[in-house]
């Protein structure tokens, strides 16, 4: 049982050439020590950004699945990604031209009213370490198979 209502996700997504084969890398866990999870998938051929911007629509679902709709109600979500461009795109500093990725910008603008508070943050790739390999986990499972 979740007992937190402040998590704390890593999202990672990456594309072997821009388009190419796709993955994303997700690790949630509760401040408290109470949840943590990993997935690492593969997304099909697609960009690097549309892959970022699914990894975060991945994490938002799956917390609310893991703790459900009342604690999600109540929850304070700090997200971090290490791609400037959509940490800057969500917090609205930046402008998105790209029509995927307006589909998917206005898809966690309504996640967001899910939870309490949900925030956006950018750090450096050394510090997403985890959600990285999951990347590169799913897309070297996924491409041995083609082998």
């Amino acid at each position: 049982m979740v007992e937190s209502n402040k998590f704390l996700i890593h999202t990672d997504g990456g594309a072997r050439g821009n388009p190419g084969p796709a993955a994303i890398g997700v690790v949630i866990g509760a401040l408290d020590g109470s949840l943590k999870k990993e997935y690492g998938e593969y997304i099909g051929e697609t960009t690097n950004n549309d892959a970022e911007y699914q990894a975060v629509i991945f994490a938002l679902k799956k917390l609310k699945l893991l703790v459900g709709k009342e604690t999600a109600g109540k929850a304070r979500v700090e997200v971090r990604v290490d791609s400037e461009l959509v940490e800057r795109q969500l917090n609205g500093y930046y402008k998105i031209m790209d029509a995927t990725i307006q589909k998917h910008f206005l898809e966690l603008w309504n996640l967001r009213v899910d939870f309490d508070d949900v925030i956006f943050k950018h750090i450096r790739r050394e510090e997403n370490h985890e959600a990285d390999r999951l990347v590169n986990v799913a897309l070297d499972k996924e491409l041995n198979k083609l082998l």
